[in-house]
């Protein structure tokens, strides 16, 4: 459904109006009712046609005509991969009977670089109200939706696996669809898939039909973005009453460990603060390493990278993040790529509440601290007044929302958030506003305008204080103006475990090291978060006077020789910047072992900033480990290796 343009209130939404530029469809003519997929893989060679590997099968989509003046064309979100070979059309109108359905013409129309616009022309307009199922025949191969891994890429090295990543406009390359996070619908499918797979997606019902058939079905609408699929040899083990991990066999004990009965109080927790949990099972799937993100929130199976299996649960945050987007981005969704922080500003603060109830707030503060320092290095990089660095980003048509992606949404964004609970002054009524907020957009989506009016119509005392207008703190300085957010939480609950990583560090920039001193500071207890605040700032402080990053690694062989992700990037960010050459094959296999973005593209940008030695690095890493990366990534670091004009 493209929404009733409604909140739960009755209030008139003012992204029922809003357009998307990044949409070729014409979204706004149709009300999507479901949307059913059936499809049949095949692992093959790459290349086109039978017998190469491929998605190969059916969309329909069940309609209704919302055009006035009626509509006499059908317009999808497509992309070139996608190969329609026929369109059938049945309409119901209340005096034809249940139709055959019938051929129709379909065409093709150029958009941008990341899509195109597929037409379904109809043989006499559609009226107002009519209800109409689209059939489409078609194959997909290679694109940039559809990831495809050799035995090699995978965990196991056995067999072949494919997913699917929708976010934020790349399921166009999957399916046919109204690729726009306004739309949103249900949606059921049945995957065939060879022998010895197994066929996983973003549903509340998974049922096998027969040795080789997947049915699955979503009954909450959710926009396109959201709909991911994934086939592999993949085994399961229960976690928690309602929640399964997901991985390849040699992953799956190890997944069952980390996360074995930590998921269930997430969820809970969540559910206290936030409202009820309504996509019923919540379960994770560690996805391949070549996997680009930390996490992707699809709704009941959230895909993450093998990187957050650290064996200490150190890095269960990302977790919680996902598990907040159940309610902050999967329940109520940013209207267009330009309000990303809607999605991703309430995320990040609903994570650091979750994470407060549960672990307390110098955790919570010590990683939001982390957070602060990845939103300081970004606007070191860009500069303050870059156009990306406001919350509310304008995307220009032809430019790809993911082009767009940067940490100043989340960030940012957890800044405004916070700036907002600041001026309600009392946490539990803050609380109950954000389960409020949600029950009132619920399976809507919304604009930073309908967040902001119901904002200032549930607290209308601030309303009466104009509090929207405070100098300096504008809402409209917060959303259309780029900087360093006006207002910062305080973080000094997080002074205990952050105070001894700042000394720490200092000592190590000394030109004359004071050995004393530092064999005084013992970092045996400190947590994952307080190792990455003490690295961040030793990474603010580089390059260190000559010798002391060797003696540093020396000295923490357990940050210096880690296998945890968060400490192996910020190493190698420290070891670049210093140039210490002897720990350049760290970086080196650390850039083998996994593709995730936020890890990939802070080393590729240190290495080109780097020496002569360091470049050549990132050329030879890049030739190595290109076919193993997801297309996004691919793109991103040859603009960084080799910029167009250089």
């Amino acid at each position: 459904m493209a929404g009733s343009g409604r909140g739960a209130g009755g209030r008139v939404l003012h992204s029922a109006q809003a357009e998307d530029v990044a949409s070729a469809s014409n979204f706004r003519a149709f009300e999507l009712l479901h949307l059913h997929l059936d499809l049949r893989a095949e692992f093959g060679p790459p290349g086109p046609g039978p017998g190469c590997r491929g998605l190969s099968g059916s969309a329909v989509l069940d309609l209704r005509c919302l055009e006035p003046g009626g509509a006499a064309e059908l317009r999808l979100d497509s992309h070139p991969c996608v190969e329609v070979t026929a369109a059938a059309l049945r309409r119901e109108r209340p005096d034809a009977g249940q139709p055959e359905p019938e051929p129709v013409p379909v065409c093709t129309r150029p958009f941008s670089h990341y899509g195109q616009a597929l037409c379904v022309r109809f043989p006499q307009p559609c009226i107002a109200g009519e209800r109409l199922r689209v059939q489409l025949t078609y194959r997909v191969g290679e694109g940039p939706g559809v990831c495809w891994l050799a035995p090699e890429q995978t965990a196991g090295k056995r067999k072949p696996f494919v997913y699917t990543q929708g976010q934020a406009v790349l399921n166009r390359s999957f399916f046919p669809c109204f690729d726009t996070p306004a739309v949103k619908c249900t949606y059921s499918a049945l995957i065939e898939v060879p022998d010895g797979f197994t066929a996983v997606m973003s549903a509340n019902t998974w049922e096998k039909r027969g040795p080789n058939k997947f049915f699955f079905r979503m009954c909450q609408p959710i926009p396109s973005y959201l709909i991911a699929l994934a086939i592999g040899d993949l085994v399961s083990a229960e976690v928690g009453p309602r929640s399964w991990v997901w991985a390849e066999p040699c992953l799956i004990a190890a997944a069952k460990e980390e996360y074995d009965g930590v998921i269930e109080e997430f969820l809970a927790t969540g559910e206290k603060l936030f409202g009820p949990y309504v996509w019923g099972r919540y379960d994770v799937l560690f996805m391949p390493p070549s996997f680009p993100f930390g996490g992707m929130e699809n709704p009941c199976l959230t895909f993450v990278t093998p990187c957050l299996l650290a064996g200490d649960r150190s890095l269960a945050d990302v977790i919680i993040h996902e598990i907040a987007h159940s309610w902050f981005g999967n329940l109520v969704t940013n209207a267009n790529w330009g309000e990303f922080w809607l999605n991703e500003g309430f995320t990040m603060y609903a994570q650091r509440r979750i994470s407060t109830v549960l672990f307390g707030p110098a955790y919570t503060c010590l990683e939001a601290a982390t957070g602060r320092a990845l939103l300081r290095q970004h606007m070191d990089v860009t500069g303050e007044e870059h156009p990306l660095n406001k919350l509310r980003v304008k995307i220009e048509p032809g430019v790809d929302p993911d082009d767009t992606y940067n940490e100043t949404p989340y960030e940012k964004g957890f800044c405004f958030v916070s700036y907002l609970a600041h001026l309600v002054g009392d946490q539990d009524q803050f609380d109950d506003f954000l389960k409020a907020y949600v029950d009132e957009f619920k399976f809507q989506s919304v604009l930073a305008d309908d967040f902001l009016e119901f904002f200032l119509d549930y607290f209308p005392e601030l309303k009466r204080m104009r509090v929207d207008s405070i100098p300096g703190f504008e809402f409209d300085r917060w959303l259309n103006t780029p900087g360093w957010p006006p207002y910062l939480p305080d973080l000094s609950p997080g002074d205990s475990l952050m105070r001894p990583a700042e000394e720490l560090a200092q000592l190590w920039a000394a030109e004359e090291l004071d050995v004393r001193a530092i064999e005084a500071v013992s970092t045996s207890a400190w947590k994952t978060y307080q190792l990455v605040y003490f690295l961040d700032k030793i990474l603010q402080k580089s390059p260190l006077p000559p010798g002391n990053v060797k003696k540093l690694g020396e000295t923490y062989p357990k940050i210096s020789n880690a296998q945890n992700a968060e400490l192996r990037l910020r190493w190698g960010q420290i070891v670049l910047k210093n140039d210490h050459q002897e720990d350049f094959w760290k970086v080196r296999d650390f850039l083998h072992s996994q593709g995730k973005q936020k890890y990939t593209l802070p080393l590729y940008h240190a290495m080109m900033g780097g020496s002569e030695a360091a470049q050549t690095l990132a050329k030879e890493t890049f030739a190595a480990t290109a076919s193993h990366l997801h297309s996004n990534v691919v793109h991103y670091v040859q603009q960084i290796v080799a910029p167009l004009g250089s």
